[in-house]
């Protein structure tokens, strides 16, 4: 199966996204500064969730066996003593 290539990197997307949180945290930007920060944000929070919905939907194509899905509940491994 060949590698679908897009011009958009979730990673990178995550870590530009963390930086503008970071500067708009910082309180030292003007009013129009945060407002145009605030926007990069807002777009940037839509493509990862687009993203992460696109890979939810190509993991349950992945895990259906004769149209039905395979998935169970995930239930993490119990943790012995320590």
């Amino acid at each position: 199966m060949a590698k679908r290539t897009t011009g958009f990197h979730f990673e990178q997307a995550l870590s530009a996204l963390e930086a503008v949180v970071e500067k708009l945290e910082s309180g030292e930007l003007s009013l129009e500064e945060s407002l145009k920060h605030f926007e990069r944000g807002i777009a940037l929070t839509r493509a990862c969730q687009k993203s992460l919905a696109e890979a939810e939907q190509r993991v349950k194509a992945l895990m259906e066996t004769d149209g039905r899905e395979r998935l169970a509940p995930f239930e993490p491994p119990a943790s012995g003593p320590t």
